[in-house]
């Protein structure tokens, strides 16, 4: 009876970047970098290449910052203009990755590179970084790969990132100067209570007479300050760090926070307006590529970035996919707005889809812009109006005794 063994597992080696130099068989000194396991593995493969390698070393690498989109979007816009210019695929990854300020992306690209030199194309590269090559921007480059119009497509790419970019920076600096404001409010209304009012009440104490029943209040709300700080502040930032992990985690918060989002004054337009924004750039982009019309929607949904349209993105798809029309099926959707559905149909009908969509999305794009300057105009008075209020109404409510006493005195 023949005995089974089960064969060991493959382990990963971990590879790491190395500098080399050496001769080839005509003498000419090269120079390059490799990825590898060890240095034996770079001597081994350069002598199979010709090579006799001179000095192999190991490069140290710092840890580097997060990559962020921002770092993907510029790679790309420089991938596209070098592949026009005529550069080859591998000489562009070398001259983005060693001028880029970040060594995660220096060695994201490397990796990158190492894999497009043993054969893998530029798509399945991409697809094995999925956190930061997404499927729309997989998709895209494979479609540029089939058509032979890579440096198109990758332009096209890097100008959609750039335009969603642009519509996120929009919207977080629209919530960031009152979110920044209530903070410092918070801050003040925190150190008047705990330090300035306490002295204020050992004052007080010394009148012998009855306080007005503001400064009452607030020499109240201060005890509760001074004696629970630690439990105010504790709630505050332990309840909002655990909200944005949970938020972060769990699909049933972010359905409802997407919902709460769009149904708030002033901000949920704004929000809206961008996911439209978003949602019709990604189909013109993709469309324009000639992904068709139910792939492109797959990756659609997600990027809107709201599961409100995610949902309605993949009611659209199945309807298309049965033959129904786009505009009808975004019009059963019934989260469009008529401008929206009205240029989808002209593009049906003329058979410009992505270049209408486009021009939905600069729409909404610049509407998002006006939003934008017109609500950071709108909140300047507000914040001071309630800043006023909160900090002067302190003010007032401590000093009133000192106004009664100077009557009395006068009196």
């Amino acid at each position: 009876m023949a005995i089974q063994t089960k064969a060991p597992a493959t382990l990963k080696v971990k590879e790491y970047t190395f500098r080399w130099e050496g001769k080839d068989k005509a003498g000419k000194v090269i120079k390059g970098e490799m990825r590898a396991g060890g240095e034996a593995v770079v001597k081994n493969t350069l002598r199979r290449q010709g090579i006799n390698a001179t000095l192999v070393k190991k490069q140290r690498t710092s840890s580097g910052r997060r990559i962020k989109d921002e770092d993907i979007a510029m790679f790309t816009r420089q991938l596209a203009t070098m592949m026009k210019s005529g550069v080859p695929l591998l000489t562009t990854f070398d001259i983005v990755a060693k001028g880029h300020s970040n060594p995660s992306v220096t060695r994201l690209l490397m990796e990158i590179k190492n894999d497009i030199e043993t054969g893998s194309s530029l798509t399945q590269a991409f697809r094995k970084h999925p956190a930061y090559f997404d499927a729309l921007y997989c998709n895209l480059v494979q479609a540029g790969e089939q058509a032979g119009i890579l440096d198109t497509l990758l332009a096209r790419l890097a100008t959609y990132k750039e335009k969603i970019l642009s519509v996120k920076k929009k919207i977080k600096s629209a919530m960031f100067y009152p979110t920044a404001v209530i903070i410092a409010a918070f801050v003040i209304t925190a150190v008047i209570m705990i330090f300035v009012i306490p002295a204020f009440k050992d004052l007080f104490s010394s009148f012998g007479a009855s306080l007005p029943a503001p400064t009452l209040f607030v020499m109240a709300l201060s005890d509760y300050f001074v004696r629970y700080w630690w439990l105010i502040f504790g709630s505050i930032f332990g309840g909002f760090y655990f909200f944005m992990k949970a938020w972060r985690r769990s699909e049933a918060i972010q359905i409802f926070m997407d919902r709460l989002i769009l149904k708030l004054p002033v901000f949920g337009e704004i929000v809206r307006k961008a996911t439209l924004a978003r949602w019709a750039r990604t189909l013109s982009t993709m469309f324009a590529a000639g992904v068709p019309l139910v792939e492109s929607l797959d990756s659609v949904g997600g990027a809107s970035g709201n599961h409100l349209y995610k949902v309605a993105t993949k009611r659209i798809q199945s309807e298309v996919a049965t033959g129904i029309s786009l505009t009808i099926a975004m019009q059963n959707a019934d989260v469009f707005p008529n401008l929206m559905l009205q240029m989808t149909a002209i593009g049906e009908e003329s058979g410009s889809l992505d270049s209408m969509l486009s021009k939905v999305a600069d729409y909404y794009e610049e509407e998002v812009d006006n939003a934008v300057e017109a609500l950071s105009s709108l909140m300047e008075p507000i914040i001071m109006v309630v800043l006023g209020v909160l900090i002067g109404g302190l003010v007032v409510a401590m000093y009133l005794p000192i106004f009664k006493m100077g009557q009395a005195v006068g009196g």
